[in-house]
């Protein structure tokens, strides 16, 4: 920088700069190597308004130019800022309590094989209506276990191919293994007394009884030869 023909210099020998002239020196160096190092583009405080300037968001600040703005970004009020941010956050995140995340006990056991069971084919002589008696037998359930059933779609099973025609009611209790019966896919009635299930924890015994709504006589006799399968089909996965 050319320090000649300053108060107090001498021709051909460097002048004494002011303290304002070395600041403005310092920031223009400053704001140069901030062109060549820093990019804008990924500052999440740097803006560029309708007038064709840009403002700091952080100070609130409008510079002419990208210079001016690289210059305010080396500066104390910004780098202050920046400081006090860093600590607000920081506090508001160790304030935050993280929620935590629910513990749920895996059971393990040891599945001894199909329960004991027994169907009944009902019809109501005053309705007419179809109904089922499903009797299971659990001597070896675990303590503290009721058993639970389930109804199932033919389409909601892997084990046999999906017919509309049939579903599936399941029976759970460990350390049982699930068993399930195919069913007529009959819309099922749950009125009271037609559907009802009751656990004896002396006898360890499970029943429930259901009935089907009556339907047209076409429906049921598209049923009527296949309705006295009954027995268990494989097993699907425990419903619990």
């Amino acid at each position: 920088m050319d320090f000649q023909h300053r108060a107090g210099g001498k021709t051909g020998m460097g002048g004494v700069a002011s303290a304002s002239e070395s600041n403005r020196d310092r920031r223009e160096r400053l704001r140069q190597l901030a062109l060549e190092t820093i990019n804008l583009s990924k500052d999440p405080y740097f803006m560029k308004n309708h007038l064709g300037t840009y403002e700091c968001k952080l100070c609130l600040t409008l510079h002419n130019n990208e210079g001016s703005y690289l210059a305010h970004t080396q500066g104390k009020k910004h780098q202050s800022n920046l400081a006090r941010r860093a600590a607000r956050e920081n506090q508001q995140s160790s304030d935050f309590v993280q929620p935590m995340k629910p513990h749920y006990e895996v059971r393990k056991f040891i599945k001894i094989g199909r329960p004991g069971y027994k169907v009944t084919k009902q019809r109501d002589p005053d309705t007419k209506q179809q109904s089922l008696l499903f009797q299971i037998d659990y001597p070896e359930i675990s303590d503290n276990i009721v058993p639970k059933h389930r109804f199932m779609s033919g389409f909601e099973q892997h084990v046999e191919a999906p017919d509309r025609r049939w579903q599936y009611l399941l029976f759970a209790a460990e350390p049982y293994e699930t068993i399930a019966f195919k069913i007529p896919s009959r819309e099922v009635d749950k009125s009271e007394g037609k559907f009802w299930t009751s656990y004896n924890t002396e006898t360890k015994q499970f029943f429930l009884q259901f009935a089907f709504k009556l339907e047209s006589n076409k429906y049921s006799g598209d049923h009527s030869s296949s309705a006295r399968s009954y027995g268990p089909a494989p097993p699907g996965p425990p419903r619990s």
